[in-house]
């Protein structure tokens, strides 16, 4: 086996490990939605938040797709901390969100949104392409017939947040920082 194929699946492998680490209890990922639930759970595992709390809290913004999708994960237990997942619609609602989810149906408002979340330890993450390019700090998007995530390094600096170096190195793209 060459060099590149193994080092290529070998990447195949940590991305599906990164998207794919659901238990069979909640059943196999079949669908975008699921995927991209997933893929929010598993960023709590890969980054590093000023504060520690006792839960870890996803909170969704706008029109709701991944509600459905996150609800098995509720309760669950992340690097020793109780999951919950809820909506928000107002600065007020982000004062224990560690992750914040704004659907590319809400592109209009990601500005206002991402206002919102100035200098606090929130990761911002959507579904839409061009996220990242507008502040945020990950976009999963549709890549080679596959879910994959860009990352700004400058949000999350902004936010106060510490990636991981395996994080960073499963990324597409990284702007504004080392990979």
């Amino acid at each position: 086996m060459s060099v590149s194929r193994f080092v290529h699946l070998a990447v195949r492998s940590a991305l599906a490990c990164l998207a794919l680490a659901v238990p069979a209890s909640f059943g196999q990922v079949t669908t975008e939605a699921q995927f991209k639930a997933a893929y929010l759970v598993n960023f709590l595992k890969y980054v590093e938040w000023p504060v520690q709390r006792a839960t870890l809290t996803i909170c969704l913004f706008g029109r709701d797709s991944l509600g459905p999708s996150l609800a098995s994960y509720e309760g669950r237990q992340i690097g020793g901390r109780e999951l919950k997942i809820r909506k928000v619609s107002s600065p007020e609602q982000l004062a224990d969100c560690h992750e914040l989810f704004i659907p590319d149906t809400e592109e209009a408002r990601f500005g206002a949104v991402l206002r919102w979340t100035d200098n606090q330890p929130i990761l911002t993450v959507s579904d839409a392409e061009v996220f990242i390019r507008d502040g945020g700090a990950i976009a999963l998007i549709r890549s080679e017939g596959r879910l994959q995530f860009d990352v700004n390094a400058e949000a999350l600096g902004r936010a106060g947040l510490k990636p991981s170096s395996q994080m960073m190195r499963l990324a597409r793209q990284v702007i504004g920082g080392p990979r």
